[in-house]
Order: C-alpha cells, then structure tokens, then sequence
C-alpha cells in the first residue's frame, strides 16, 4: 500500500477549504464571545473513563483507545468535547453561578456518523452551565442560529422536540436496557408496528401516548394535537409550555417539531433542537438541555449543575455553504534592497497580504488573487491597481 493513503474517512483539508474553515471558526468564536462564552481548550487525549461516564454506550463505541506507556491505563481520543467542558466546569472552575464555556477543536470517531461523514469532525460548542430554566434554552439557540447566519446559511430550519416527553411516558414500566433501547430506535423509526409489539405489557396510557409520538411531527399544530393526545403529566404539560414558548421567540427561522425525537436519550433531559438549511442532507448544528450534569459526569453532588449546549462540525458546515473568494493580495517582486523589503513589511504590518514572486514563478496561480501590484516608481516603492 502507498505511504500517501490516508485511512478511510479521513482526509487532508486543502489551501482554501482550509481557510474558509479557518474563517469561519474566528467568526464564529467570535460571535459566541458576543454573547460572553469564555474559550477553553480542554485536551484531545484523556483517561477513558473520563471521556465516557455518563455518556452512554453510543460513544463508547465511538472512542478510539490506547494504553498510556507512562502509567498503563487505558486512554481514549476524545470522540465528543462536552463531557470535557463539563469536567472543567465542575472541577477546575467550581463557580457557583452561571458559566458560558465555548470551544473549537478536533473530535475523532471510530466510525463515520453516517455515509460519506469525516471520521475526524472539526467540533465548535458552547454551553451554559448553572441555569435550569428556558431562558438559558432560548439563549443556546439563539447563539446557534447567529453562528449559522455568521457563516451565511440561509433558509434555516428548526426542529424541537424535548427529552421529557418520551421520558415520562416510560417512567414507572418495567423494562431492560436493551427493551429502552429498542423503543426509542422504533421511535426513531416512526415504526408504529414495532413499538405497538414492544409497548404490550405497558399500561393503557403509556402505550397510547408512545403510539401517538410516531404520528406527533409537524407544525406548531402539533404541540395541540399532542395536549389532547397525550397524557396530562406535569414533565409532558411542562415541555409542551415550554416548546410552544421558544417557539415564539425566534423570528426568521421555520420552526417544526418531532415529539418522538429521541435520539440521545441516555445524554438529554429536556429541550433539545437540530438545525437544518435548505439542501443540506443533515442537520447542520444540534443542540439541547442536559441537566445534572454534575452528577451524570461522576462529579461531587454539589456540583450537579444543569446545563445546555449545542456543538456543530465545521468541515460539513464549510461543506453546505458556498466558497469563499480569493484573498484580494498585493503581488511584489522579489530582491534584496532594503527599501524593497521595508516596503513589503509595512504592508505587512498593516494587515495586507503581499505575495513575493520568486524568479521562474511569475505566472503561477495560487491561492490569492493578486489584484494590486507594488511598484518602483522614482525611488519609492508604490502599490497600483492591476
């Protein structure tokens, strides 16, 4: 086999799609610190056991792992960056109030997450630790449709659903994990026959209200449909208030709602959202509530902190959008006058880019586009339109 082949589902990230990612990774920590997130940078290897308490069987799977030769005990690659940034929040900052925590860096998976998915995502989140109510809900998503726009997604389309709803219509019916598991992947499915045999021996009202949830997707009609359909419990009263609520409050993006979403259920416990844009095949940005996160991570009880986030791959978001233009540059000759390289380091200095051509190179293309030239005119060095 070549030296030069890469495994599967990874790749090189190339001149301009390396910086369009780039760009849009300032931009977008940029507007995440206009809302006040603090930046962390937690590590790409740690303890496994670390990486994965509270995360659930999914990311295990997920985890690539390896044997410290300084102490001999297991590490992993970190496949997701929030159960880090949670870490940090309830052991090395310890505040007592709210905290805005944002990130950017790489993640790396055992598998793709779908056909033709990067096993190596470039993650950019935030999280709000210490607020349990929808104010800090509405804030992530706000900040999340404001990082899309940043990057100039248009069409934006966004589904809610919440954690509460499946969740209350199990609470108190025996069954096994693997039981658990399988009515939600029949939800996912929106597989009434299969969940209608895996519901048999539940009561009257759970199986009924499950039964709904297949058909429970749509406008913000369902959110009625779901009051009468489903049972009056105050977690499902509560969630469906609070959907309704958000709702309302985020003008210029469609908003749906799937009821029966519940993928992630083992990680979330109320809203939770996906954003979606005109002709991408999946969801650009995911988000929602994870509360008592400090007791899900294997923290001390006081630090059981409600929290909510979102996080997004910046390789498939540079992916759905269109490509940036060349770098407007200023081309200068190469040489070895002072007055020459005095010239170039003052542009430089002022925040241009000046490309030098080198002898033999003069009509190559590169990743710039030299729209100004600089010039000797009289003694001194000029910059002129080409």
């Amino acid at each position: 086999m070549s030296a030069w082949v890469l495994p599967d589902h990874i790749a090189d990230v190339l001149p301009s799609e390396a910086r369009h990612i780039e760009e849009l990774r300032r931009e977008l920590l940029d507007t995440a610190r206009g809302y006040g997130y603090e930046l962390v940078m937690p590590p790409l290897l740690e303890h496994l056991e670390s990486l994965l308490t509270g995360t659930g069987e999914a990311l295990d799977l997920q985890t690539f792992k390896l044997v410290d030769q300084l102490s001999g005990r297991t590490l992993g690659l970190r496949a997701d960056t929030t159960p880090q940034v949670a870490r940090i929040d309830a052991h090395l900052l310890g505040r007592a109030g709210l905290t805005r925590l944002c990130y950017c860096g790489p993640v790396l998976h055992t598998r793709p997450a779908r056909p033709h998915a990067t096993r190596e995502p470039l993650q950019l989140g935030a999280e709000i630790y210490g607020h349990a109510g929808p104010e800090a809900d509405l804030e992530i998503l706000q900040l999340t449709l404001d990082c899309l726009r940043a990057a100039r997604v248009s069409d934006l389309q966004v589904d809610l659903a919440d954690a509460r709803i499946v969740g209350s219509l199990l609470e108190g019916q025996a069954m096994s994990e693997a039981l658990r598991h399988d009515i939600h992947a029949a939800l996912a499915t929106k597989d009434a026959s299969k969940l209608s045999q895996l519901t048999a021996d539940f009561s009257a009202d759970s199986r009924q209200g499950l039964l709904a949830l297949v058909g429970l997707y749509g406008d913000a009609s369902v959110l009625a449909q779901a009051a009468q359909r489903l049972p009056a419990t105050p977690a499902i009263t509560q969630a469906l208030a609070q959907l309704r609520w958000l709702a309302e409050q985020i003008p210029g993006a469609a908003i749906s709602f799937d009821l029966g979403d519940s993928r992630g259920y083992a990680y979330y416990s109320g809203m939770r959202f996906a954003i979606y844009a005109k002709g991408a095949s999946d969801a650009l940005a995911r988000g929602g509530r994870y509360d008592g996160v400090g007791a899900v991570f294997g923290h001390r009880i006081e630090r059981d902190r409600p929290a909510v986030g979102f996080s997004l791959d910046l390789k498939e978001l540079v992916s759905a959008v269109a490509p940036l233009a060349l770098r407007a540059a200023v081309r200068a000759p190469w040489g070895n006058s002072p007055s020459l390289r005095q010239a170039i380091a003052g542009l430089r200095t002022r925040g241009e880019t000046v490309v030098c051509v080198l002898p033999g190179h003069e009509s190559e293309v590169d990743e710039f586009h030299c729209d100004r030239e600089l010039v000797e005119a009289a003694g001194q060095w000029l910059v002129q339109a080409l």
